[in-house]
């Protein structure tokens, strides 16, 4: 799944640390997903879009 995740991070100057942090997720796990090496949850996918006020499709892409 493709996702703007990093480009909206540095738009605001977060580190994958303080975004883990507002995601209650590891820094690891946000590495992963910017990467697309993981496919966040639902729920994750939900909090990560209203934490930048967008939706979930101008966040994440299906690559299909």
């Amino acid at each position: 799944m493709k996702n703007r995740l990093k480009v909206l991070r540095a738009e605001r100057d977060l580190t994958q640390a303080q975004l883990a942090d507002l995601l209650r997720v590891s820094r690891q796990t946000v590495n992963a997903i910017e990467k697309g090496k993981f496919d966040p949850s639902l729920p994750l996918a939900f909090k990560a879009a209203k934490l930048f006020g967008l939706t979930i499709e101008d966040v994440f892409e299906d690559e299909a």
